[in-house]
């Protein structure tokens, strides 16, 4: 049941009534599969219809794309997504399968497409009718983006791509992508553009899955060889292609000022576990440590305690953000929410697995494992988004440059 926030205007009480029941009504039936445990980690066609279905029910039902304009396909409202995201969260539905569409693509081409694009791809976007990739990392480009070698030519009203991508998360799902190529060898940063490309099934276009230490393909390599597109597919200028990654960037770290449906662990679903410190209390009083249950133990009741505390702290910090007079930096707290909710699951894994003692081997399937081995998984799936929109080192970095003012490191 959804429980009214102080800060709650009546319009924004009123829809988290409207919310918290609809999501009572309509909550989708347990699959009998195994569900992943976020969009990094969607393997096969199952588990990607049935999470889409999922995010049309929400969008039908206005939950997702509140805060988009309504010639956009949104709901032409402000300040409500926040409010269907906590009662998402509230509620432990399925999470959102269009983490990239709905993070990044989406609101850079509202800032940056045509009337043309806006109306063609956003709705769909939203809807999660098509699913988006994120084509920006290389080989040779990873946290250095202005380092992308892919290349875009020129040829009358086409651009022939050429190029390998990395790290592509959905990419095997996707039906489009967000390109970063380079038209102009002469030119760091003047020389990229911007586009948006149809991969599934695209003429010159090969994705091949990567297959992580977990077993799962959540991350692929993409090739192009001469993959041809309209001139209509790219976004904003020619030469304008960094301007235009930066702002997916901004989106992507979370400081973009628009807040995308699902974030903030929004409709993890039930089949997650170790993202959250207070899993962890149920699972020491489950394992034992010497004979006597874990929870016991001083030293793992100080780090029980501890992460909890980190945790609501993270909390209270993205409240904050909601708060102008606080946000004395537009990067400040958004960045560092990106920096703290990436590192702090690895955290609660970590002490998972130490709880969990020598059965922390146990993986998934085995009989003895505790949660069915979903928590060496989890933990060894944290490590995707430490690294997703620059490592937790480029965080620092950033913060430390831009935000404190402090010197570049050599």
């Amino acid at each position: 049941m959804s429980v009214k926030s102080r800060k709650d205007s009546p319009e924004q009480a009123e829809f988290r009534a409207y919310c918290a029941k609809w999501l009572e009504e309509n909550r989708p039936p347990k699959p009998d599969f195994r569900m992943p445990q976020s969009a990094l980690e969607v393997m096969d066609d199952a588990q990607r219809v049935y999470l889409q279905n999922w995010q049309k029910q929400c969008y039908d039902a206005g939950l997702v794309g509140c805060d988009y304009p309504a010639e956009y396909g949104g709901g032409g409202k402000k300040d409500l997504q926040r409010i269907a995201n906590e009662e998402m969260k509230r509620a432990k539905t399925p999470f959102l399968i269009q983490a990239i569409g709905l993070g990044m693509v989406a609101p850079t081409i509202l800032t940056h497409g045509t009337e043309e694009q806006k109306k063609r791809y956003i709705p769909k976007v939203l809807s999660g009718e098509e699913i988006w990739c994120q084509g920006f990392s290389e080989p040779g480009a990873g946290s250095d983006l202005a380092n992308v070698q892919s290349v875009a030519e020129k040829k009358g009203d086409k651009w022939i791509i050429n190029g390998h991508k990395v790290w592509t998360t959905l990419g095997h799902v996707a039906q489009f992508m967000i390109l970063l190529a380079r038209h102009d060898k002469s030119d760091k940063y003047k020389g990229l553009t911007y586009f948006l490309i149809p991969i599934e099934g695209h003429p010159g276009v090969s994705v091949r899955p990567l297959i992580k230490m977990t077993g799962e393909t959540g991350f692929n390599e993409v090739l192009f060889e001469d993959a041809e597109i309209p001139d209509s597919m790219r976004l904003d200028e020619v030469g304008k292609g960094w301007d235009v990654a930066m702002t997916t960037l901004l989106h992507e770290r979370g400081a973009g000022g628009l807040v995308p449906p699902g974030a903030g662990g929004a409709g993890m679903g039930s089949e997650t576990v170790g993202r959250s410190a207070w899993e962890l209390v149920g699972l020491a009083k489950e394992c034992k440590r010497g004979g006597r249950p874990a929870s016991e133990d001083p030293i793992l009741r100080d780090k029980i305690v501890e992460s909890i505390i980190n945790e609501t702290a993270i909390r209270q910090n993205a409240r904050r953000m909601r708060v102008p007079a606080l946000n004395d930096h537009p990067m400040r707290l958004n960045m560092q929410l990106k920096l703290l909710t990436t590192e702090h699951p690895q955290r609660v894994g970590e002490i998972g697995l130490e709880i969990q003692g020598q059965r922390s081997t146990l993986y998934i399937g085995d009989e003895n494992a505790p949660a069915d081995g979903r928590w060496p998984l989890a933990y060894m799936n944290t490590y995707g988004s430490t690294i997703a929109g620059g490592t937790s080192e480029v965080q620092r970095n950033i913060l430390g440059e831009r935000v404190l003012g402090m010197p570049k490191s050599k």
